[in-house]
């Protein structure tokens, strides 16, 4: 049994994918109204609309009843991961625990599995990250996946597998986890890019300097390079800052067009670039893009005042 916290479009996503995959999934949702609803549609139309649940996935209140299988899947914003493992020491370290979420916590400055090593000591932790949709996982379409441990994940790898889900392994943790938190960052920039009409050509160069920042930042703190050139940073850049079903891109193209995005939509990467901003000042290591962000989402700056800034910077080689 694999069990999932966290019943919104991902955390459903991936227990749709894990149980046409032949797995058995328990899927947690903290609203009782809304597991009564699931248990009796068999949907979960508020998070993914359309979607049917296989048979083999069964939907729970009590997390306990969710915990002590093959492994458990934290499918629940990063802001609010430390929290969930304070409110329920249910979540043990029976099993691997796997954190299903991106950016870094603004309390801390941890990113997900550094999180989880602190609340839970001894656990077995791993993050999955990489570049994917929910409505296309639960579609089943092909999708790869980064799978981050410094245990040996070979086995972990093979279970969360499937034949439309693929997963890579690798031990850099802290590079795929600063991977999936900064391309959100880098993300929300290349939205407001194209929000303010500024065209294609401008978003390519944006990409291509915001990658560099998080090459920087995550190779100055102990990643590999070449992790941040994997799925959990590249892939992931690429697929959030050229696609409108990206959260954080559409929260840019509104910063882009001076328009209110709606409150009710969790942005991750308004939090990361905070959070990143700290800590890269704190490194001392440049991140103008992001600085940019952060002050944008802010209301520190106006949109035309970054543009010229960035504009301004000093030229020098690449």
């Amino acid at each position: 049994m694999i069990g999932i916290v966290g019943a919104g479009a991902f955390g459903t996503a991936l227990a749709v994918a894990l149980a046409k995959g032949g797995r058995r999934v328990r899927l947690w949702a903290r609203d009782p109204a809304q597991v009564h609803a699931m248990q009796e549609t068999r949907r979960n139309d508020g998070a993914l609309p359309g979607v049917m649940l296989p048979e083999n996935v069964s939907v729970h209140a009590e997390i306990a009843e969710v915990c002590g299988g093959q492994a458990l899947l934290l499918s629940t914003p990063m802001q609010s991961l430390g929290a969930l493992l304070d409110a329920w020491p249910q979540i043990d370290t029976r099993q691997p625990l796997v954190a299903c979420c991106k950016g870094i916590d603004l309390a801390t400055l941890r990113g997900p599995v550094a999180l989880i090593e602190t609340r839970r000591p001894g656990a077995m932790a791993a993050i999955l990250t990489g570049p994917s949709f929910a409505a296309d996982i639960a579609k089943g379409l092909p999708t790869a996946l980064t799978l981050a441990m410094t245990s040996d994940g070979a086995a972990l790898q093979e279970l969360l597998s499937t034949p439309t889900l693929r997963l890579y392994r690798t031990d850099d943790v802290r590079g795929a986890e600063l991977g999936g938190a900064l391309k959100n960052v880098i993300a929300i920039a290349a939205g407001t890019v194209i929000g303010a009409g500024l065209g294609d050509s401008a978003r390519a160069a944006l990409m291509t300097r915001g990658y560099a920042e998080m090459v920087r930042l995550a190779t100055a703190i102990g990643a590999r390079s070449e992790t941040l050139a994997g799925l959990s940073g590249f892939g992931d850049l690429v697929l959030t800052c050229t696609s409108a079903q990206s959260r954080n891109f559409r929260y840019g193209e509104a910063l882009g067009r001076q328009e209110v995005f709606d409150p009710n939509v969790t942005v991750e990467g308004v939090a990361t670039a905070r959070a990143v901003r700290k800590l890269a000042e704190g490194l001392g290591i440049d991140m103008p893009v992001t600085a940019m962000v952060d002050a944008l989402a802010l209301g520190q700056i106006s949109l035309e005042d970054a543009i010229g800034q960035l504009m301004r910077r000093p030229l020098k080689q690449e």
